[in-house]
């Protein structure tokens, strides 16, 4: 009994995994149709995908890592409350974002609120502007890169990953020794990758 536990819990988190790699392939029509089934597997896929879009325009708008957190959980919890609404899957991402940046400006404005009551000056009007356009277009290019490196290969992934998206940016010959090649070909796999990533931007007309 207890040699076939032993066996069943690694076969058990392997099959997880597949069943996450699967729905983490599907479009976003599929995730939300499935969502909305109650498939909780296609959730978690679906915010994986989205989380860095989400905590991105926090940061964009200055905000405390604190703030960020509450609010990718409050755009997660009225995402999880809206997707029956969602007339058209391709609009999820700007959806996402604009829901985004009004939390971020509500935040914003009752941080401003709580300083002028300090200092005893008048307290500012509700900001109602909508995210910046210049905004709004930079987290959909960062969006649409994480996706088309989500689709690379792996070491193609882990590579761009740890040169470009690390801080501090790790050393050639950890990285090296994380992905089992020679110091040396670094160079050559870096452009190889580059230059197929360039391609899916092209060919998706970005």
């Amino acid at each position: 009994m207890c040699a076939k536990s032993a066996f069943a819990e690694p076969e058990v988190a392997a099959e997880k995994e597949s069943r996450q790699k699967k729905h983490e392939a599907w479009n976003d029509a599929r995730l939300v149709k499935e969502c909305i089934r109650g498939n909780e597997e296609a959730w978690a896929a679906l915010v994986d995908k989205y989380k860095r879009l989400i905590f991105s325009i926090p940061i964009k708008y200055g905000l405390s890592s604190d703030d960020a957190n509450d609010i990718f959980q409050s755009v997660c919890l009225e995402l999880l409350s809206e997707l029956p609404k969602l007339r058209r899957p391709t609009a999820l991402p700007k959806w996402i974002m604009q829901v985004t940046a009004h939390k971020c400006l509500r935040q914003k404005y009752r941080d401003q609120r709580w300083e002028h009551a300090e200092e005893g000056e008048e307290v500012p009007d509700s900001p109602v502007a909508p995210m910046a356009e210049w905004m709004l277009r930079e987290s959909e290019e960062e969006h649409r890169l994480r996706e088309a490196i989500a689709e690379m290969q792996p070491r193609c992934q882990q590579l761009i990953e740890m040169l470009f998206f690390e801080e501090p940016a790790r050393p050639y010959k950890e990285i090296a020794e994380r992905l089992g090649i020679a110091t040396g070909s670094i160079g050559f796999i870096r452009m190889r990758c580059l230059g197929r990533l360039r391609k899916r931007f092209e060919e998706a007309g970005f």
